[in-house]
């Protein structure tokens, strides 16, 4: 899952239980659609990714850079970016909010399908929840 800086789920990519990641950097910031706002163009990128050591990959960064995104990845085996524990709270806490709905929590559906369609249901309604929360 990809998310704003305030939690928002931008794009959740479900995978098997066993890969890695990092291999999926990628596809998620492809996929983000455009965020409108501002008067102009919409947003398609953003200008920073933050991640953990398991987004550490050297062929990562360069991708990101060549898409115009600031990588701030701490690497492995060196001492975690200062602060970086107060930002991943973010991220731990939209996947808390999508542990709310009791059946995302444990995935029991064998059709991906179906799991995608839920979560997809499970991510509109936070979405709606925080516009609704603002608006009043």
């Amino acid at each position: 899952m990809i998310c704003d800086g305030r939690g928002t789920p931008l794009k959740v990519i479900t995978t098997a239980a066993n890969v890695n990641d990092v291999t999926q950097t990628l596809a998620l910031v492809d996929g983000i659609p455009p965020v409108a706002g501002r008067p102009g163009r919409p947003r398609r990128r953003p200008d920073a990714l933050l991640g953990d050591k398991g987004y550490d990959s050297n062929p990562n960064r360069n991708a990101l850079r060549e898409r115009r995104i600031l990588p701030v990845i701490s690497r492995k085996g060196c001492p975690n970016i200062k602060g970086m524990g107060k930002l991943r709270y973010v991220v731990e806490q939209t996947f808390a909010l999508l542990h709310h709905f009791k059946r995302l929590a444990i995935r029991w559906e064998r059709r991906t399908e179906l799991h995608d369609a839920f979560i997809s249901l499970a991510c509109s309604l936070i979405c709606w929840r925080r516009l609704k929360k603002t608006r009043t």
